[in-house]
């Protein structure tokens, strides 16, 4: 492979990931409806049409975003640095409670993101099918994790563990307790108490 070949390639992913970035802060800043091709570029200050070039059609779009959601939610969650479950239920608690609270504060605007695409998903069958195979790495993991920590039922654990923090960030970020920002320790002692009662712990 050249050098401007391998430069070339570098920089058609640089320039997806930058027109992924715009359209994630777009959604979160202006919702479904200010999401355009024509938005991208501008918010980006790329020249027109260089949004169309990534991702020709709307579906495109949406799934580069969509994409690019997981690899970013992947390293604000950080589930690939928790630690080993079999090291301790207080450390393990401490890491996801982490996660959980990173999400609520500094990457608030990639939450109410994520909640836009959710939202289009259950319109769009194409999408749905497309959002919902980038998330199955965090069930994969969370199934995983929870059958290290000894639960019986890890598949109905997973469920109720995700709906619990889904519930808790959507009412912290856009429902009825979007003026209060729960603290760590507060995420953490409603974690603890929800893996207590499924695990025993």
């Amino acid at each position: 492979m050249s050098v401007r070949t391998s430069s070339a390639r570098a920089s058609n992913a640089s320039r997806a990931d930058l027109v992924a970035d715009t359209a994630l802060a777009l959604l979160a800043e202006r919702g479904m409806r200010g999401l355009t091709h024509r938005a991208v570029d501008e918010a980006a200050e790329l020249p027109p049409g260089s949004t169309s070039n990534v991702a020709r059609t709307r579906q495109a779009l949406l799934e580069l975003a969509v994409r690019r959601l997981a690899d970013r939610e992947a390293r604000v969650l950080g589930l690939h640095e928790l630690p080993d479950p079999r090291g301790g239920f207080p450390a393990m608690v401490d890491a996801l409670a982490l996660a959980t609270h990173r999400a609520l504060t500094r990457h608030r605007e990639l939450t109410l993101a994520r909640y836009e695409l959710a939202l289009e998903a259950t319109r769009r069958p194409e999408l749905r099918a497309y959002f919902d195979d980038a998330g199955a790495r965090f069930r994969d993991q969370l199934t995983a994790l929870l059958t290290a920590m000894g639960s019986t039922e890890p598949a109905r654990h997973v469920l109720s563990l995700v709906a619990w923090a889904d519930g808790l960030m959507f009412s912290c970020v856009a429902g009825a307790f979007g003026s209060r920002v729960p603290s760590l320790d507060e995420v953490r002692a409603g974690l603890r108490e929800l893996l207590d009662g499924m695990l025993g712990a």
